[in-house]
């Protein structure tokens, strides 16, 4: 994968993943939130765990939506399609 493909990715993907991370704890506090059942966590925690939640389920549609995406045709020297 090319650094400019990476950054097609990982730059959306960030900033979806902040904004997020705002809508979803603005409604949500985080000392309310348990995991698994009995693991408690501190604000700061819930907020980082989001965050990298909500960013690789970014990241991951995408780098589906740029896979997915038609490819531009190559052409030669003339014109012609290769």
């Amino acid at each position: 994968m090319k650094w400019r493909s990476l950054m097609w990715i990982m730059w959306p993907s960030f900033l979806v993943a902040a904004m997020m991370t705002f809508f979803v704890f603005a409604f949500i506090d985080p000392l309310d939130l348990v995991i698994f059942g009995h693991i408690e966590t501190s604000r700061m925690q819930a907020y980082t765990i989001g965050f990298f939640f909500f960013w690789v389920m970014a990241a991951l549609s995408s780098t589906l939506t740029l896979k997915i995406a038609p490819r531009p045709r190559e052409y030669d020297e003339f014109g012609d399609p290769l």
